[in-house]
């Protein structure tokens, strides 16, 4: 399989760049700065795989003239594929052969026009001569390397690309990859497609094909266990993993009693009429019992995370013959435990579940770990997973222990779980000419879609506030519901939704009407950042 390697210095967008590459099916894999994937040649010095087409070096929030800046040995690199430098890439490239970076007078963020001067050359081939690029750097090429070539600049940027043409380099100062570089996809898609002759054969089918004989092999007559949530990616790998080992794969279901309304009986049907062996369990008493009195958010996620491993556990003791434990493991998890920072901060402890595998004795079988989200969707949707289970929302770890705001008790589940019921129902019935989010089926159908559809993530928050309100004469003293809904890629950033007012109306006359408890309805507005999406 061809690759190319994504060499990341700290950029925020490191990881577009790698599902931009992606997106000509062409596949990439990030690593940091100082973890070059080499292989061995017969002396033992450090070679190229031959499976590496091409190399790009990330941009990052560093300046090449620090002392402590990341830094790669270039000679390793360069001269024997084909390289782009991006950014901080491109200055890094100048900057150690032989050119001069300065910080700017001025330094540049945003939109900039591009004017190509090398109309000719493969990275430019269809792309116009003027076009709009994105910048954000506040340091400048003032010299070009020895033997570079100028190949395009701006109107404040004199050296915003150049090609080293003896060494097979090309160097953008701006971001092809970000979605206001006008042309930048294809300026990416010359670079691997054209110049480092990568074939595009990468698909969702070949991924399957290639991971099921994969696993097949790795795993054998072994039993596997996997934990499922009635999410995306524990779905789609429990679907992966049952096409290579069949009724090997044992899955267990815990209702942890923070589910959605129905949710528990709902998704374990689905999950039987899709074929796995799926163990539901009912542990919700467990789970609320560990988080009496509890109303610290981090507290909740801790005492739930440590809930789960045990009845997780405790089930999977009843497994006999299970050597492995399956994880739905994406590649934005993979790329942030070795980001250039090192291992990211703890922001989701339910996440942390890494006591598992250690306390069970089992060795770890992750096959999504190479995939994007969007690309787990895709794949979910070739292997004719229901569209239901494919599109759904995300959910967080924790479920509705982080929407009940302070300690959770059984009154303030049963009037979030029926609030809760009536919102999405209703999104889901309402239909609108709001484009589709990226959750699934309706992003690439036409025709009306509804509202459930064009959102990426829509959910209920109890607040642990009362106030006064009047029903039939009489006065109220009641909780107040707090509505979400918010469009985004990946949940790094979000924007709020702007419902219709009818929608919201209808909604808010529903839940004060049927849900008792509820006397006061409202609808957070507020982006990430500042907001995060969850409110705890």
């Amino acid at each position: 399989m061809e690759r190319i390697i994504i060499l990341d210095f700290g950029s925020q967008v490191t990881q577009v760049i790698g599902r931009r590459v992606r997106e000509l099916n062409v596949y990439s894999e990030i690593y940091p700065f100082d973890k070059f994937p080499f292989g061995k040649g017969a002396g033992g010095e450090k070679t190229i795989p031959d499976d590496v087409k091409g190399i790009i070096l990330s941009g990052s929030p560093f300046s090449v003239r620090d002392a402590d800046s990341p830094k790669v040995n270039l000679s390793e690199l360069v001269g024997k594929v084909p390289v782009l430098g991006i950014c901080y890439g491109a200055q890094y490239i100048a900057y150690n052969c032989g050119g001069n970076v300065e910080a700017s007078q001025t330094r540049e963020y945003g939109r900039a026009e591009l004017t190509v001067s090398a109309t000719g050359d493969k990275i430019f081939e269809g792309v116009p001569v003027k076009s709009q690029v994105w910048m954000s750097h506040g340091d400048s090429i003032t010299k070009l390397p020895d033997g570079a070539e100028l190949i395009a600049s701006t109107p404040t940027v004199a050296n915003a690309a150049y090609k080293i043409r003896e060494k097979n380099i090309y160097a953008f100062q701006y971001h092809p990859e970000v979605f206001h570089s006008q042309f930048g996809g294809k300026m990416l898609g010359n670079f691997v497609l054209g110049i480092c002759g990568c074939k595009g054969d990468w698909t969702t089918e070949s991924f399957i094909e290639a991971t099921v004989a994969q696993l097949k092999q790795q795993l054998g007559d072994d039993h596997v266990i996997l934990g499922l949530s009635g999410g995306v990616d524990s779905s789609v790998a429990a679907v992966l993993i049952n096409k290579a080992i069949g009724k090997n794969l044992h899955c267990i279901f815990v209702d942890n009693g923070l589910l959605r309304k129905n949710e528990f009986e709902d998704v374990l049907a689905q999950y039987k009429d899709m074929g796995l062996n799926v163990i539901g369990v009912d542990a919700s008493e467990r789970f609320l019992a560990a988080l009496e009195g509890v109303s610290d958010p981090e507290g909740k996620r801790k005492a739930i995370g440590k809930t789960f491993i045990d009845v997780f556990d405790s089930e999977a003791q009843k497994i006999t013959n299970a050597k492995w434990l399956a994880q739905g493991t994406i590649y934005p998890d993979v790329i942030e435990s070795s980001s250039v920072k090192g291992p990211s901060a703890t922001i989701k402890s339910h996440h942390n579940v890494g006591g598992l595998p250690e306390k069970m004795n089992l060795k770890i079988v992750e096959p999504l770990r190479s995939l994007f989200k969007d690309e787990v969707r895709r794949t979910g949707r070739a292997l004719g997973i229901k569209r239901e289970l494919i599109s759904r929302h995300p959910f967080p770890g924790p479920g509705l222990g982080i929407r009940v705001l302070g300690e959770v008790t059984r009154e303030k589940l049963r009037i979030l779980k029926e609030a809760d019921y009536i919102y999405i129902n209703e999104m889901r019935k309402y239909i609108t000419d709001l484009p589709a989010a990226s959750n699934g089926f309706a992003a690439e159908e036409s025709g009306e879609i509804s509202l459930y559809d064009a959102v990426w993530q829509a959910g209920t928050i109890l607040l642990p506030v009362k106030s006064v309100g009047v029903m039939g004469d009489e006065r109220t003293y009641e909780y107040t519901v707090a509505l979400r809904a918010v469009v985004s890629n990946d949940g790094m950033t979000a924007d709020w939704v702007h419902l219709p007012y009818d929608f919201l109306a209808k909604v808010s006359n529903e839940i004060i009407n049927k849900v008792k408890g509820v006397n006061r309805v409202c609808y957070d507005i507020s982006s990430k950042p500042p907001a995060t999406i969850e409110w705890e």
